[in-house]
């Protein structure tokens, strides 16, 4: 997979952090899940029951680009590079890198108004069956029926109708979240608060699922409901939950609207039961036991699937393993790097300092971290090819190749492109890079990204990197493998990852990423670099891979990591480099730069 951020994050929404609603002070009720009752994410410690105590810092992202899958939990195919959009990136994970950041957050986005109480008018002159949930409630003197929910607790609902489209797509259909919420947002017409509402709900929802669904399963009578109902619960359950300045009573109200839009008429009250009663039992519901259970334990507090719990735990030791998998990515920042052929750091802060984005400088030369940018893959600054959206991981695997002027490189699984182009950049559009894609529509991605930055030297090509060719033996220069992965390294950005990922998926990339560098190792000249990356946490994809081709390729050899990168993170290196989104602040990758011995 490729360019964790570029080829996974198309244009990504603005996105939130998430924090956990804390539990009232003084109610111990057994263990309570980091993230639901108590602030586990990073959230701000709340007032009391169910009344948040502060603001919530908002964040902002993009979403990915990436081929669709073929059902979810199914891998399919590779993976995508690009931090945006604008990288045209495809997704990742063998079935495509993940990559990016997400919708941006902001407090109350639903706009409803508090109550006064649960279930008490907040208007004079109300009766209190008035606004019952779905409605139904008693009548008003007169025989007339009471109104429906009030209307304040009704807006924020075309967010949240978005929202649960999205989760739909995702859950029924197997479908990326970040490329279906783009569509959602642009197709519905969302704008401000409801856009960033809806956002937040989707990411949120993904990243806790696992959570949700063993606490609701503490309220229902059954578990084996309507996957449509199942879905709308999850969204009620991360409201009353999850979120911290969403009112209960509207979290209820809508959920049960909701069902009567989606043919679910006859399970409203099904559906207003559960809530309520998730809302009465919050202060009661349990973790696992982390004594006799402490697996599931791991997997339910962090919402992560048990079998990757214990990968985690197996490959990084017990604590390191908390601190990947409690890790929630609250900034929203997106990364850009200015076109190394256009004017110079001067010229492009000064461009910079003409937007409204909140902004400050990156960890390698060039770059900016942006926040408060919505769309900003349609900005015209981008689209006359002065930036690019570039994770800083993805750019050290470029910066580990060490190219020079004239040089012949390739770029095995290239597309969207921001790899490629880096490269391109980086060699002063000298030499020749060819860029290789397996899908048509992708190597058209990588021609698009040329064009926008105006470089001549790349040469997208459509061609399968795990077949041999027997007229490219020796003949490049240098050779970059971001190879198709799980994309683990930016689950915190791309939550749906979690859900899609598999056991079976982890071992057909493995026996894929080993093909792909026993086949294109081979067109290294003696003495060239090879670079292999994945934007992956698991050792099996990453240092046990490299020890793997080791063993069978005396003819290379590991080496240390160029200057240009920071020694900040060189310091981390030992066989390859595994950058953590929690200890280095930049997307989980791995990258190992090989030399072929020109004496062998």
């Amino acid at each position: 997979m490729s360019e964790s951020t570029e080829k996974k994050k198309e244009t990504r929404p603005e996105r939130p952090d998430r924090p956990g609603k804390p539990r009232a002070a003084g109610k111990p009720a057994g263990r309570r899940p980091g993230g639901a009752g108590r602030a586990a994410e990073g959230g701000k410690p709340r007032g009391g029951f169910g009344k948040p105590a502060g603001r919530r810092p908002e964040g902002n992202g993009a979403a990915e680009s990436g081929k669709p899958r073929g059902g979810f939990g199914k891998p399919a195919g590779r993976r995508s590079e690009g931090n945006g959009a604008a990288e045209g990136g495809r997704p990742r994970g063998g079935f495509g890198k993940p990559a990016g950041r997400r919708p941006e957050g902001s407090g109350a986005a639903e706009g409803g108004r508090p109550r006064g109480g649960f279930g008490k008018p907040a208007g004079p002159g109300r009766r209190p069956g008035a606004g019952h949930p779905g409605g139904e409630g008693r009548r008003a003197p007169g025989g007339k029926p009471a109104t429906q929910a009030r209307p304040a607790e009704m807006e924020g609902l075309a967010a949240r109708r978005a929202a649960l489209k999205v989760l739909r797509q995702v859950t029924e259909e197997g479908a990326y979240a970040s490329l279906s919420l783009d569509r959602e947002l642009t197709a519905g017409g969302l704008k401000g608060v409801d856009r960033r509402l809806a956002a937040r709900l989707v990411y949120d929802t993904l990243d806790r699922m696992i959570y949700l669904d063993h606490m609701l399963s503490q309220v229902m009578a059954r578990e084996d409901t309507d996957l449509r109902l199942r879905n709308i619960l999850r969204l009620g359950a991360c409201q009353i939950l999850i979120e911290d300045r969403i009112p209960e009573s509207a979290a209820t109200n809508t959920s049960v609207q909701l069902c009567t839009e989606n043919g679910l008429e006859g399970l409203k009250g099904v559906c207003n039961g559960i809530l309520r009663n998730l809302i009465r039992k919050k202060e009661e519901l349990t973790l696992p036991d982390p004594e006799t259970e402490p697996g599931r334990y791991f997997a339910v507090n962090h919402s992560v699937p048990e079998w990757l719990g214990e990968r985690l735990r197996k490959d990084w030791g017990e604590e390191e393993a908390e601190r990947i998998a409690a890790f929630r990515n609250t900034d929203g920042a997106i990364t850009i790097r200015r076109n190394l052929l256009r004017g110079d750091e001067d010229s492009f802060r000064a461009l910079l300092e003409k937007k409204v984005w909140g902004r400050e400088p990156g960890e390698l030369p060039g770059t900016w971290r942006i926040t408060g940018a919505m769309d900003i893959a349609r900005d015209a600054d981008f689209l006359a090819g002065e930036f690019s959206i570039q994770s800083e991981s993805s750019m050290m695997a470029c910066l580990a190749v060490g190219v020079k002027r004239g040089m012949q490189v390739l770029d095995c699984c290239a597309a969207p492109g921001g790899k490629s182009c880096y490269l391109s950049e980086l060699m002063g559009d000298t030499g020749r890079v060819q860029a290789w894609d397996l899908h048509e529509h992708r190597a058209a991605l990588i021609a698009a990204q040329k064009k926008r930055l105006g470089l001549e030297n790349i040469r997208p090509i459509q061609r399968d990197a795990s077949k041999p060719r027997e007229d490219l033996r020796e003949t490049m220069d240098a050779v970059l493998l971001d190879a198709p992965c799980s994309g683990l390294g930016v689950m915190a950005e791309k939550p749906d990852i979690k859900l899609r990922v598999t056991e079976e998926s982890i071992r057909e990339l493995t026996e894929l990423q080993a093909k792909l560098l026993d086949t294109v190792c081979a067109y290294v000249r003696p003495g060239g670099v090879l670079v292999y990356s994945t934007c992956s946490l698991l050792k099996d994809e990453n240092e046990h891979q490299i020890r793997s081709f080791l063993e069978k390729h005396p003819e290379y050899t590991a080496e240390s990591l160029p200057e240009t990168i920071p020694e900040k993170f060189r310091k981390q290196e030992n066989l390859g480099l595994q950058l953590m989104p929690h200890r280095d602040g930049v997307e989980g990758f791995y990258i190992c730069r090989l030399r072929r011995r020109a004496d062998f």
